[in-house]
């Protein structure tokens, strides 16, 4: 699959229950006669991949799975749970067994805050995880972790009922038996989400933080006489009017939630468009990049109305700003 339509400033990678629990031979999986190998050999790859994420400043959720002694929730079954099938109740609360592995407890402290508690397979089933994805802007969920028919394809099957856009990633998840995480995974491809890995994803957020153009800011437009030219746009076009700072050169001006805003001052003979601009990602290396090959710069790096700025020419003169949001100088 190809990652290019997705944008990192919505996504967030979630690692679901990389814990003594189901990962170390001495957790509850491995002293229940399960394969701790198997499970554990994706923690190197995540060791890679978290790091990379947190520097692109992609949010890593962590989820940690939490069981009591005593539950009388589970108690009323009348059938035997999968917790009945091992030697103990697993990840016990406090206990070495529900910490995150050793290799990866460093990353997780990285933002305590990122650390979700869950009581159940699904990494949404109440819990906070949806109200944080929302306050975080979240649209695309990467996810990793363990085990692969149960936490992980409750979670992904979660997500997708959600509307959230989800990548498994094939190489960060695994599971206690590859005849079923197989099955597991041509389902998922079917119904759930997109199937990459750890390489394609780096891959992307390579391509995704070098200089480039995130998308279109506004456009001033320079007019002969603003009131005419407002009640056009508002009356005629049924622009509405947004609140915005005044020029720093005191001209008339009116900024309109279309994305366009007027400004007076034009004389017949001027040109309309009094420049376009555009939100980057990384305003300082682009400059860079632009001065080396000999740009135009009308203004260098300042402050601007919406974060560090510099203005550049178009071959055709057109004024082109370019700003970076929450960066200063």
């Amino acid at each position: 699959m190809t990652l290019d339509t997705l944008d990192p400033r919505s996504s967030a990678l979630l690692v679901i229950d990389l814990q003594n629990a189901f990962i170390h031979d001495k957790g509850t999986l491995g002293i229940s006669g399960v394969d701790t190998k198997r499970l554990s050999a994706i923690v190197p790859t995540l060791a890679e991949l978290i790091p990379r994420c947190q520097a692109a400043g992609i949010p890593v959720i962590w989820t940690v799975q939490e069981h009591f002694a005593v539950d009388a929730s589970r108690a009323r079954k009348k059938l035997a749970g999968h917790t009945s099938r091992r030697k103990q109740v697993s990840a016990l609360a406090g206990s070495w067994d529900e910490e995150i592995v050793e290799e990866l407890k460093p990353l997780a402290a990285v933002n305590p805050a990122y650390v979700i508690r869950k009581h159940r397979f699904g990494a949404f089933y109440e819990t906070r995880l949806e109200m944080m994805l929302k306050m975080l802007g979240t649209r695309t969920l990467f996810v990793a972790g363990t085990t692969t028919n149960a936490c992980v394809e409750t979670s992904i099957r979660e997500a997708y009922l959600r509307d959230y856009d989800v990548v498994a990633l094939d190489d960060c998840i695994s599971g206690v038996n590859g005849e079923w995480e197989a099955t597991a995974k041509e389902v998922w491809k079917q119904y759930f989400c997109e199937i990459s890995d750890s390489k394609e994803m780096r891959a992307w957020i390579d391509a995704q933080s070098a200089p480039r153009t995130l998308g279109f800011g506004h456009m001033l437009l320079m007019v002969q006489d603003v009131p005419r030219s407002v009640g056009f746009y508002v009356d005629q076009l049924g622009f509405s009017i947004r609140p915005a700072k005044p020029l720093a050169d005191g001209r008339p001006f009116t900024a309109f939630h279309q994305g366009v805003a007027i400004v007076g001052g034009r004389a017949p003979s001027h040109r309309q468009i009094d420049h376009i601009a555009f939100e980057v990602n990384d305003v300082r290396a682009l400059r860079d990049k632009l001065k080396k090959s000999d740009v135009e710069f009308q203004q260098d790096l300042h402050d601007g109305p919406y974060g560090l700025t510099i203005y550049v020419t178009d071959p055709d003169g057109t004024r082109v700003e370019l700003y970076q949001v929450g960066a200063t100088a």
